[in-house]
């Protein structure tokens, strides 16, 4: 089951997420081109390992496990997908 990041990181994209992955797997990190440009995080489903660590981190609780994403943002598994270029 993939993890999916949704509206209430844009624009707060905190990175408590990312110290907790342990796969790291959460983009873009903070020093990379682009952090800056990006309205939010974003999980890789294949490297993620669903470990759902990242969940609890979250400051605004933006993290869902796929089958549990409320509908008002399902579209944020395609906006997911489209970073990845999936």
């Amino acid at each position: 089951m993939a993890y999916v990041i949704a509206e209430p990181c844009i624009g707060t994209k905190d990175t408590a997420c990312v110290d907790a992955c342990p796969v790291d797997c959460i983009y873009p990190k903070k020093d990379e081109d682009g952090f800056a440009e990006k309205d939010q995080l974003f999980i890789d489903p294949v490297e993620c390992i669903d470990c759902g660590a990242c969940v609890p981190a979250c400051p605004v609780s933006a993290i869902f496990a796929q089958d549990d994403l409320p509908e008002k943002w399902v579209h944020f598994t395609e906006k997911n997908a489209k970073h990845f270029g999936r």
